[in-house]
Protein backbone atom coordinates (compact mmCIF):
# COMPACT_ATOMS: atom_id res chain seq x y z
CA UNK A 1 0.00 0.00 0.00
CA UNK A 2 1.28 3.35 -0.97
CA UNK A 3 -0.44 6.33 0.94
CA UNK A 4 -0.50 9.19 -1.21
CA UNK A 5 -1.42 13.07 0.32
CA UNK A 6 -3.01 15.24 -1.09
CA UNK A 7 -2.64 18.61 -0.05
CA UNK A 8 -5.64 21.40 -1.83
CA UNK A 9 -8.20 24.35 -0.85
CA UNK A 10 -11.30 23.80 -2.08
CA UNK A 11 -11.15 27.37 -3.68
CA UNK A 12 -8.13 26.77 -5.43
CA UNK A 13 -8.27 27.31 -8.83
CA UNK A 14 -5.18 25.39 -9.16
CA UNK A 15 -6.94 22.35 -7.39
CA UNK A 16 -10.03 22.34 -9.86
CA UNK A 17 -7.01 22.40 -13.15
CA UNK A 18 -5.56 18.77 -11.09
CA UNK A 19 -9.24 17.24 -10.29
CA UNK A 20 -9.34 15.00 -13.37
CA UNK A 21 -5.76 13.78 -11.61
CA UNK A 22 -6.84 13.73 -8.10
CA UNK A 23 -10.06 11.36 -9.39
CA UNK A 24 -8.01 9.37 -11.22
CA UNK A 25 -5.73 8.65 -8.81
CA UNK A 26 -8.64 7.92 -6.38
CA UNK A 27 -9.79 5.04 -8.86
CA UNK A 28 -6.03 3.17 -8.51
CA UNK A 29 -5.99 0.20 -6.14
CA UNK A 30 -2.90 -0.31 -3.85
CA UNK A 31 -2.88 3.81 -3.69
CA UNK A 32 -4.27 5.39 -0.35
CA UNK A 33 -5.38 8.75 -1.10
CA UNK A 34 -5.88 11.06 2.10
CA UNK A 35 -6.90 14.93 1.79
CA UNK A 36 -5.18 17.38 3.84
CA UNK A 37 -7.52 20.78 3.15
CA UNK A 38 -6.06 24.02 3.53
CA UNK A 39 -7.49 27.30 4.67
CA UNK A 40 -6.47 30.11 1.85
CA UNK A 41 -9.81 32.11 2.64
CA UNK A 42 -12.54 32.10 5.12
CA UNK A 43 -15.75 33.76 4.53
CA UNK A 44 -13.89 36.23 1.83
CA UNK A 45 -15.79 38.59 -0.02
CA UNK A 46 -14.26 38.80 -3.68
CA UNK A 47 -13.29 42.83 -4.48
CA UNK A 48 -13.00 44.21 -7.78
CA UNK A 49 -9.34 44.09 -8.67
CA UNK A 50 -9.33 40.62 -7.24
CA UNK A 51 -11.81 39.55 -9.86
CA UNK A 52 -9.66 40.62 -12.46
CA UNK A 53 -6.75 38.71 -11.12
CA UNK A 54 -9.54 35.38 -10.96
CA UNK A 55 -10.26 35.77 -14.28
CA UNK A 56 -6.73 36.03 -15.76
CA UNK A 57 -5.85 32.98 -13.39
CA UNK A 58 -8.34 30.94 -14.74
CA UNK A 59 -7.56 31.23 -18.37
CA UNK A 60 -4.32 30.71 -17.67
CA UNK A 61 -5.41 27.19 -15.28
CA UNK A 62 -7.70 26.39 -18.51
CA UNK A 63 -5.02 26.56 -20.58
CA UNK A 64 -2.06 24.33 -19.27
CA UNK A 65 -4.67 21.81 -17.22
CA UNK A 66 -7.80 21.33 -19.42
CA UNK A 67 -10.36 21.77 -17.73
CA UNK A 68 -13.74 23.88 -18.45
CA UNK A 69 -14.90 27.12 -16.82
CA UNK A 70 -18.46 27.10 -16.80
CA UNK A 71 -19.91 30.11 -18.47
CA UNK A 72 -22.24 30.50 -15.31
CA UNK A 73 -19.10 30.32 -13.31
CA UNK A 74 -17.39 33.19 -15.41
CA UNK A 75 -20.64 35.67 -16.08
CA UNK A 76 -20.80 35.62 -12.27
CA UNK A 77 -17.27 36.91 -11.66
CA UNK A 78 -16.69 39.08 -14.55
CA UNK A 79 -20.34 40.87 -14.03
CA UNK A 80 -19.67 41.68 -10.73
CA UNK A 81 -22.36 39.73 -8.69
CA UNK A 82 -21.95 38.68 -4.72
CA UNK A 83 -19.27 35.96 -4.51
CA UNK A 84 -18.07 34.91 -1.06
CA UNK A 85 -15.28 32.12 -0.91
CA UNK A 86 -15.23 30.13 1.61
CA UNK A 87 -12.00 27.71 1.91
CA UNK A 88 -13.43 26.29 5.81
CA UNK A 89 -16.61 25.36 5.57
CA UNK A 90 -15.99 23.87 2.03
CA UNK A 91 -13.37 21.65 3.94
CA UNK A 92 -15.92 20.73 6.55
CA UNK A 93 -17.99 19.74 4.00
CA UNK A 94 -15.57 17.15 2.64
CA UNK A 95 -14.62 15.80 6.25
CA UNK A 96 -18.38 15.34 6.99
CA UNK A 97 -19.08 13.30 4.04
CA UNK A 98 -15.90 11.34 4.63
CA UNK A 99 -16.92 10.74 8.36
CA UNK A 100 -20.34 9.51 6.82
CA UNK A 101 -18.18 7.15 5.19
CA UNK A 102 -18.74 8.47 1.76
CA UNK A 103 -16.25 9.65 -0.45
CA UNK A 104 -14.08 12.78 0.78
CA UNK A 105 -12.99 12.98 -3.29
CA UNK A 106 -16.45 13.04 -4.91
CA UNK A 107 -17.73 15.52 -2.41
CA UNK A 108 -14.38 18.13 -3.40
CA UNK A 109 -15.29 16.95 -7.17
CA UNK A 110 -18.72 18.22 -6.46
CA UNK A 111 -18.28 21.40 -4.81
CA UNK A 112 -15.20 22.38 -7.37
CA UNK A 113 -17.81 21.81 -10.38
CA UNK A 114 -20.74 23.29 -8.69
CA UNK A 115 -18.77 26.34 -7.87
CA UNK A 116 -16.41 26.74 -11.18
CA UNK A 117 -18.44 25.49 -13.69
CA UNK A 118 -22.52 26.22 -12.22
CA UNK A 119 -21.76 29.30 -10.51
CA UNK A 120 -23.67 28.05 -7.17
CA UNK A 121 -22.87 30.04 -3.71
CA UNK A 122 -20.89 26.37 -1.84
CA UNK A 123 -20.37 28.69 1.00
CA UNK A 124 -23.67 28.30 1.86
CA UNK A 125 -24.86 25.68 3.66
CA UNK A 126 -28.37 24.87 1.74
CA UNK A 127 -25.98 24.49 -1.60
CA UNK A 128 -23.73 22.01 0.39
CA UNK A 129 -26.38 20.33 1.94
CA UNK A 130 -27.52 19.79 -1.88
CA UNK A 131 -24.61 18.41 -2.92
CA UNK A 132 -24.74 15.70 -0.36
CA UNK A 133 -27.82 15.08 -0.85
CA UNK A 134 -26.27 14.26 -4.17
CA UNK A 135 -24.79 11.64 -3.03
CA UNK A 136 -27.63 10.21 -1.40
CA UNK A 137 -26.65 11.23 2.47
CA UNK A 138 -29.58 11.49 4.54
CA UNK A 139 -30.71 14.92 5.69
CA UNK A 140 -30.37 14.32 9.45
CA UNK A 141 -27.11 12.80 8.99
CA UNK A 142 -25.43 15.53 7.02
CA UNK A 143 -26.35 18.15 9.73
CA UNK A 144 -24.99 16.22 12.64
CA UNK A 145 -21.81 15.38 10.72
CA UNK A 146 -21.69 19.21 9.56
CA UNK A 147 -22.11 20.10 13.02
CA UNK A 148 -19.06 17.63 14.34
CA UNK A 149 -16.83 18.77 11.58
CA UNK A 150 -17.11 22.24 12.67
CA UNK A 151 -15.32 21.85 15.41
CA UNK A 152 -12.79 20.10 14.35
CA UNK A 153 -12.02 22.03 10.79
CA UNK A 154 -9.97 24.64 12.45
CA UNK A 155 -7.25 21.82 13.91
CA UNK A 156 -7.35 19.81 10.42
CA UNK A 157 -6.95 23.27 8.45
CA UNK A 158 -3.81 23.60 10.75
CA UNK A 159 -2.56 20.00 10.89
CA UNK A 160 -1.93 20.79 6.92
CA UNK A 161 -0.29 24.20 7.36
CA UNK A 162 1.92 21.98 9.77
CA UNK A 163 2.86 19.42 7.02
CA UNK A 164 3.00 21.93 4.69
CA UNK A 165 5.87 23.65 6.89
CA UNK A 166 7.63 20.52 6.99
CA UNK A 167 8.25 19.28 3.77
CA UNK A 168 8.39 23.25 2.42
CA UNK A 169 5.64 22.67 0.47
CA UNK A 170 4.85 26.31 -1.93
CA UNK A 171 1.17 25.99 -2.31
CA UNK A 172 -1.83 24.09 -3.52
CA UNK A 173 -1.88 21.96 -5.04
CA UNK A 174 0.98 19.88 -3.57
CA UNK A 175 1.24 15.87 -3.16
CA UNK A 176 3.66 13.99 -0.95
CA UNK A 177 4.03 10.02 -0.93
CA UNK A 178 4.30 8.36 2.43
CA UNK A 179 6.01 4.61 1.98
CA UNK A 180 7.92 2.63 4.50
CA UNK A 181 8.89 5.71 6.36
CA UNK A 182 9.82 7.48 3.71
CA UNK A 183 8.27 10.85 2.12
CA UNK A 184 8.65 12.37 -0.93
CA UNK A 185 7.07 15.48 -2.81
CA UNK A 186 4.98 14.71 -6.42
CA UNK A 187 4.98 17.77 -8.38
CA UNK A 188 1.05 17.91 -9.87
CA UNK A 189 1.68 20.21 -12.45
CA UNK A 190 4.52 18.10 -14.17
CA UNK A 191 1.10 15.51 -14.72
CA UNK A 192 -1.53 18.12 -16.50
CA UNK A 193 -2.92 17.28 -19.66
CA UNK A 194 -1.03 13.95 -19.12
CA UNK A 195 -3.54 11.31 -17.63
CA UNK A 196 -1.35 8.32 -19.48
CA UNK A 197 1.51 9.23 -17.47
CA UNK A 198 -0.11 9.80 -14.07
CA UNK A 199 -1.69 6.52 -14.03
CA UNK A 200 1.98 5.11 -15.15
CA UNK A 201 3.89 7.24 -12.51
CA UNK A 202 1.34 5.51 -9.61
CA UNK A 203 1.01 2.20 -10.92
CA UNK A 204 5.35 1.97 -10.77
CA UNK A 205 4.88 2.61 -7.42
CA UNK A 206 2.70 -0.30 -7.00
CA UNK A 207 5.80 -2.77 -8.35
CA UNK A 208 7.61 -4.24 -6.17
CA UNK A 209 11.12 -2.62 -5.91
CA UNK A 210 10.56 0.09 -7.97
CA UNK A 211 10.32 4.08 -7.11
CA UNK A 212 9.82 6.46 -10.28
CA UNK A 213 11.30 9.69 -10.55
Amino acid sequence: MVNAHYIFDPMCGWCYGASSLIGQLDQIKGIHLQLHPGGMMQRTPISEDFRQHILASDQRIAELTGQVFGEDYLKKVAAGDPLILDSYITAQAIMATQHLGYSAVDMLEKIQRAHYQSGLPVSQPETLAELAGQLDIEVQAWSAAMDEAESKVEAEIQRTRNMMQRFNLGGFPSMLIEENGQWRNVTVSHFYRQPEQWRAFWEGMLEPGQSPA
